[in-house]
């Protein structure tokens, strides 16, 4: 057992670095008037995912999204779709498209995707998904593509519909 004079300056140190932090008051609650967090849309219905596909310019309008879902399987230990979700090895990529390419904040992007100077569509991402290496030399990506050009269109579909997609006339 160990000796109480042993573990008071302890016990000493560890409530005067307590009420040191407490004086200094609680900086991580937000201001009283600060407004709340919004919280997630709501996830979309089937027949909404139906009527948004059935809106995707051709040849996305014709993707089968149970096949972009099974195709983007592979994807997913990579990366997330969900709005405010975390980037993995790969970013986060709810509203990818229209953003400018290496450019989402809190990932560390390549070299090569940082200074890459497009914004991603869906044609760019096709090529992307087709060879990502043959694509985008010296990007980080050690995914080797997708070949089938029906699944790239319909993994394309899966994320507009997935993603916060909202047309701009691409």
């Amino acid at each position: 057992m160990e000796s109480p004079l042993r573990t008071a300056p302890t016990l000493i140190a560890v409530l005067s670095a307590a009420l040191a932090l407490a004086a200094c008051g609680d900086n991580a609650a937000p201001a009283a008037d600060a407004p709340p967090k919004a919280p997630p849309p709501p996830a979309p219905t089937e027949a909404e995912k139906a009527a948004m596909l059935a809106a995707l310019p051709a040849p996305y309008n014709a993707g089968d999204l149970e096949n972009g879902r099974r195709a983007f399987a592979r994807c997913r230990s990579c990366h997330t779709i969900t709005p405010g979700g975390p980037n993995m090895a790969g970013p986060n990529l709810y509203g990818v498209f229209g953003r400018q390419a290496g450019a989402l904040d809190k990932y560390s992007y390549s070299h090569a995707l940082r200074s890459a100077g497009f914004t991603w569509d869906a044609d760019k991402l096709d090529h992307w998904l087709e060879n990502p290496k043959t694509f985008l030399p010296g990007n980080k990506m050690t995914f080797a593509g997708l070949r089938d050009a029906t699944d790239r269109r319909d993994v394309i579909a899966f994320l507009k519909v997935e993603t916060g997609y909202k047309p701009t006339g691409e």
